[in-house]
């Protein structure tokens, strides 16, 4: 099995920054792609962004394209999500996902791994 750890959510003022990390552990695979999803009370999970096992792919919904930016650090098993010029829209539960495929990808059924969440609230 894989488990996967976010951390950096938080509370923050619109225009501020907040970077999330997510690292995982136990059986992890040879390749694997990740991606960010979230969640706002009431809302369906929706993709954030993604990246490939390589870096070279990665995708942004249109909504943080410009304001987000997805990295990944491979030997540490672990994927960055830095946000910047945060809105009261961004606010939501943020999780990572794991899948043992080298692409990205944007959709949550491609995903076979998830971790719990991390709180992220942008006041206005």
């Amino acid at each position: 099995q894989v488990q996967l750890v976010e951390s950096g959510g938080g509370s923050v003022q619109a225009g501020g920054s907040l970077r999330l990390s997510c690292a995982a552990s136990g059986r992890i695979f040879v390749t694997y792609a990740m991606g960010w999803f979230r969640q706002a009370p009431g809302k369906e999970r929706e993709f954030v962004a993604a990246i490939s096992w390589t870096g070279g792919i990665v995708y942004y919904a249109d909504s943080v394209k410009g304001r987000f930016t997805i990295s990944r650090d491979s030997p540490k098993n672990a994927a960055y999500l830095q946000m910047n010029r945060l809105k009261p829209e961004d606010t939501a539960v943020y999780y990572c996902a794991l899948t043992p495929r080298g692409s990205a990808y944007r959709a949550k059924n491609d995903y076979d791994y998830w971790g719990q969440g991390t709180q992220v609230t942008v006041s206005s």
